[in-house]
């Protein structure tokens, strides 16, 4: 593939990614039923609804336990609900590859379960979204190492049909400046590719860098999508 034509069910999936990832790619992963699904604690918090219904809002609190909080990813901002408190949070740019970037300059280690302690470590110092002990079994994970310590990676999340989601790009502070992160965009989106599966993400609209990257990489904002942190009240 050189030039990306995503079809019009994939693009209305990707209006509703966790969801559709739950019942696609990640099916074996869902909890919950017709009306809400999340993930397993351990891989994430994100959670999403068949719809806006009071049943569908009624599942979703079935599958919270007492003071857990899941995420929303979702095309409208989530309105506030009985039973429930929603907190808006800052919304995020859904980004889609266009083109293939080519042949990698290099290629990087796939981590496994030995580098797990290593891979939540680094998200955990920077951050790059919510990052659990599991979270690494969503796909496949590229890194590079320094000594014995994990220097940069990246991955995979929602998984769609015919799209993958690249997340967690994460450089150590002591590396930056090393082109790691482009390095591992390129080695990753180039896998995704060869596959058959079309790369896409999700990235802070504040995140210039990022943003400037991914476009370099030929990302293109499809959308702005709002998040929201829900807990079932008291």
């Amino acid at each position: 593939m050189d030039n990306f034509n995503p079809s019009v069910s994939m693009l209305a999936a990707l209006d509703h990614p966790v969801w559709s990832a739950l019942g696609s790619g990640h099916q074996a992963l869902a909890l919950g039923d017709g009306l809400a699904r999340r993930y397993p604690r351990d891989i994430g918090p994100f959670a999403a609804l068949a719809d806006a219904s009071p049943a569908a809002w009624a599942a979703l609190g079935r599958l919270l336990a007492a003071g857990e909080a899941a995420m929303l990813v979702t095309a409208a901002q989530v309105k506030a609900q009985p039973g429930f408190t929603v907190t808006p949070l800052d919304p995020v740019w859904q980004m889609v590859a266009t083109r293939d970037p080519g042949p990698p300059a290099a290629t990087f280690t796939v981590l496994g379960e030995a580098d797990a302690a290593g891979m939540h470590a680094l998200a955990t110092l920077t951050n790059p979204g919510p990052f659990g002990p599991r979270t690494h079994q969503l796909g496949e994970f590229l890194g590079v190492r320094d000594g014995g310590r994990l220097a940069a990676m990246t991955g995979e999340r929602m998984r769609l049909e015919g799209m993958v989601e690249v997340s967690a790009v994460c450089v150590h502070p002591d590396h930056r400046g090393k082109a790691y992160a482009r390095g591992l965009m390129v080695d990753k989106m180039r896998r995704i590719i060869d596959r058959g599966s079309i790369p896409f993400l999700h990235v802070y609209p504040s995140n210039h860098s990022a943003v400037a990257l991914y476009e370099s990489l030929g990302f293109v904002v499809r959308r702005q999508l709002h998040l929201a942190r829900v807990a079932v009240t008291g």
